[in-house]
């Protein structure tokens, strides 16, 4: 794995189209002319997503200060997001949006009217995978969809990928397709799920993504497992019960 780092930029975007996917989720292209250098190497890369302060059209960006982002006046409610499809043509940038919860961000993606400004900083870096990789387990809740999405659309023929995704409701389940052979199942425990399979072997790489308290047990569970390669696994926690705006990487192997 390689991890390679992105200079720091945020951008004013626009609500250019919405689309409802299920009831649980909804799909935004996002566009505008300060797009033109963005830039997403890594399936799971996350972008912030900046919604305006009240008051303001267009939410006030952070800048860098000592190296660390800075917003002037009141802190802007942000919220990481994944960058599922960016085409470079027409300035513009797909994202999902899990609307399992009330928070700020799921209501502005519900409502916010087409045209309506919003902010996108980073992605700050990404992480690169070997492309000899034969076997790939992805695995996560809803809000791990969209970098399973997009990691699906990039795995070529010849690799095999196991998906595990443990949703709150089945209708949001997804008909992906894929150039790798796809092995995709909908489970209620993806702790019990990742149990039953068996780490094959070859060079491959497994990647997590979900609840915090969930994927702690995920990892725990994985990194027990005969065979299991800390340096080819990744396991991230993209929400917390209880906790607004959680984001963190577990760690490979410790």
């Amino acid at each position: 794995m390689r991890r390679v780092r992105h200079p720091f930029r945020a951008r004013h975007v626009q609500v250019l189209a919405r689309e409802s996917l299920s009831p649980g989720f909804v799909r935004l292209t996002l566009g505008g002319p300060e797009l033109h250098d963005f830039t997403s190497a890594g399936f799971d890369d996350h972008v912030k997503l900046i919604l305006p302060q009240a008051g303001l059209d267009k939410p006030r960006l952070p800048v860098l200060v000592d190296g660390r982002p800075h917003v002037e006046g009141p802190r802007p409610v942000m919220r990481d997001y994944t960058p599922l499809r960016f085409d470079p043509a027409s300035r513009t940038l797909l994202m999902d949006f899990a609307l399992h919860g009330t928070g700020p961000a799921a209501e502005w993606a519900r409502s916010a009217p087409i045209g309506q400004w919003a902010g996108l900083a980073g992605p700050r870096g990404s992480l690169l995978l070997p492309e000899d990789l034969q076997w790939h387990w992805l695995l996560g809740d809803e809000t791990a969809m969209p970098a399973i999405e997009r990691r699906l659309a990039e795995l070529p023929a010849g690799t095999r990928a196991v998906v595990r995704v443990q949703l709150s409701d089945p209708a949001d389940r997804r008909a992906w397709r894929s150039a790798a052979a796809l092995d995709l199942q909908w489970v209620e425990s993806l702790a019990d799920a990742a149990d039953a399979l068996e780490i094959p072997p070859g060079p491959g790489f497994i990647w997590a993504a979900g609840e915090h308290r969930v994927m702690a047990l995920l990892r725990k569970r994985l990194l027990a497992r005969p065979g299991a390669d800390p340096r080819r696994m990744r396991i991230a926690s993209y929400w917390k019960q209880g906790e607004a705006g959680h984001h963190e990487e577990l760690g490979a192997g410790g």
